[in-house]
């Protein structure tokens, strides 16, 4: 009989008791602990089970669940007797930081003072304890959501202390989600002053606390060891490109298939494996998202399930704010090819404004990006890695062609009335509609107070990646290829080489050059003119298009100005 699906339960507990359907990651358990690494950090992308393997492992371990056995004696784990002995034996401290969302400093160290109080009041016993000094048992009763900083800092370091004294036993300390709240820093602007107080609460929990017995991590990103891992020399850190823990999270192809046939949707496999497989972690491949399998063997419909669960926000500004390369590598994403990137799995978030290699490096940890291969870099760049890149599945090819055309959505008339323009080669019009949407979209775009020089070339890479999604049955589009003598910026070459009806087009784009160029007028000039010298119809007219059918487009630009002539 086919278990029940439960949405969104994270809890290992109620999972187990109401028997519904489950993965059995127990295996976890023991890879874990006979590593004997004393601080693990796993990263794995949002709703891959962390959060329900972190409660396993507080099921597993606490001796809040002594006698508990029962929880597990129909999964892997209770096979081996060793384990059956240590089952409900130590103290454990589990916390999460999963739900640290705010949007200022202050909002966020008033969440960690309260979900570290509050781990204290589960042990409000000890402030009667007589193993415990006077000095001790006033410190308990004074730790509330008001505490000093310092306080706070070493809280955990405290209570450990307490518990390996009160239970003759160290402590685990389970810590979940433990970069929530960075990502919120970087985005609302007071990540510094985070990294600040999470350099110290984190070394003195994970460093110089000699009640830890063991201690894991999870997180989405790898934030670089210079941040707040700077003191902390006992940290085994596993990225999704590490051979530990592979199949631990996420499901397997196996797990997936039996669950299909569990469910009467054995016929489905092909379908399913098309949207939802393609996660990489270390060398097992073929993983699937768990969010949205378990979603599809409850509605039984594709859906978007897993990028649909969250706003995908960090991404979506990255994306769109990022320089030219970074659209058209996109473009090339998109159109299911490979890109080759340099990754550093230490995400340094201040570097995300600048660093297309960091954007890469966000994208590859969070899943929407899988590795096809990889080679190690020599020289200067020892730490980084290339990367032969593409993006995860159907699913993640979705959300970012929807992504893309919400950008447009504040000019999206005009966009349309701009494609029809330009494949007609109504230049007046194409001059009134783009001038409107350069002048709306642009603006949008913009990140600071002074718009860039580089903001139109943005834009209108941008923009392929929305004629990708509107115009892909008419034309092969591609960017900053060869052809002829040179580079040229956009061509849109027609599938269907006989008819009139889609022309060939070739686009080039100059901003005005003040040393060089005295109006709009010439710049336009020397755009078309570069067309014409470098011979960018070559590849149109070895593709099969016929020279009369080719239209050349020059794009001049000067701030938010546009002007655009043809022949």
């Amino acid at each position: 009989m086919a278990r029940t699906v439960s949405i969104g339960t994270q809890d290992f507990e109620k999972m187990i008791q109401r028997n519904c359907f489950y993965v059995d990651k127990t295996g976890f358990i023991k890879e874990w602990w006979e590593s004997e690494d004393e601080v693990t950090l796993i990263t794995r992308p949002r709703r891959f089970g962390k959060t329900l393997n972190m409660s396993m492992l507080n099921c597993f371990f606490s001796n809040k669940y002594a006698d508990r056995g029962e929880l597990f004696e129909k999964l892997e784990i209770w096979k081996d007797g060793k384990y059956r002995e240590i089952q409900g034996t130590y103290p454990v401290i589990f916390l999460s930081f999963a739900n640290i969302k705010q949007n200022s400093y202050k909002g966020t160290i008033i969440k960690i003072k309260k979900i570290i109080c509050d781990e204290f009041q589960k042990y409000a016993f000890l402030k009667d304890w007589d193993g415990l000094t006077e000095v001790e048992k006033k410190h308990i009763r004074e730790l509330d959501y008001d505490m000093s900083d310092e306080s706070a800092q070493e809280a955990i370091n405290d209570l450990s202390n307490y518990l390996s004294r009160y239970y003759g036993k160290k402590v685990i300390i389970l810590l979940d989600e433990y970069d929530t709240p960075m990502q919120e820093a970087y985005v609302n602007g007071y990540w510094e002053e985070l990294v600040a107080f999470t350099r110290s609460l984190f070394n003195s929990t994970f460093k110089t606390n000699p009640y830890l017995e063991r201690a894991i991590m999870t997180g989405i990103t790898r934030v670089s060891k210079e941040s707040i891992f700077s003191d902390l020399n006992n940290l085994k850190v596993i990225t999704v490109t590490s051979g530990e823990y592979s199949k631990c999270f996420g499901f397997t192809e196996k797990e997936v298939f039996d669950a299909l046939d569990e469910q009467g949707l054995s016929d489905e496999k092909e379908k399913v494996k098309l949207w939802y497989d393609g996660f990489t972690f270390g060398k097992s491949k073929d993983i699937y998202n768990p969010w949205s399998i378990i979603n599809f063997l409850d509605e039984k419909n594709y859906k978007t399930y897993w990028a649909d669960s969250s706003s995908n926000g960090l991404i979506n500004s990255l994306v769109k704010t990022g320089s030219s390369y970074i659209k058209m590598m996109m473009e090339t994403l998109l159109k299911g090819e490979t890109i080759g990137v340099p990754i550093d799995e230490q995400i340094v978030f201040s570097q995300l404004d600048y660093s297309e290699d960091a954007v890469w490096s966000l994208m590859l940890a969070s899943g929407y990006l899988k590795v096809i291969s990889s080679d190690k870099l020599t020289g200067d760049r020892t730490k980084s890695v290339m990367y032969k890149l593409a993006l995860t599945n159907f699913e993640i090819k979705l959300m970012f062609e929807d992504m893309i055309l919400r950008w447009f959505s504040p000019a999206k008339n005009e966009t349309n009335e701009f494609i029809k323009a330009l494949i007609c080669g109504d230049i007046e019009s194409m001059n009134a509609y783009m001038n409107k949407v350069a002048l709306k979209t642009i603006s949008y775009f913009d990140t600071g107070n002074v718009p860039s020089d580089e903001e139109p070339e943005r834009f209108f890479h941008g923009f392929v990646l929305g004629l990708m999604v509107d115009q892909s049955e008419n034309y092969i589009i591609t960017s900053n290829r060869e052809s002829g003598f040179g580079r040229y910026d956009i061509m849109l070459e027609p599938k269907d080489k006989q008819t009139q009806k889609y022309p060939g087009i070739v686009i080039e784009f100059k901003v005005i050059n003040p040393r060089k160029e005295n109006s709009l007028e010439e710049t336009v000039e020397a755009a078309l003119k570069q067309i014409e010298e470098k011979n960018y119809d070559a590849e149109l007219i070895n593709r099969g298009v016929n020279k009369e059918n080719i239209h050349h487009y020059g794009f001049a630009f000067k701030s938010k100005e546009v002007l655009i002539d043809g022949q």
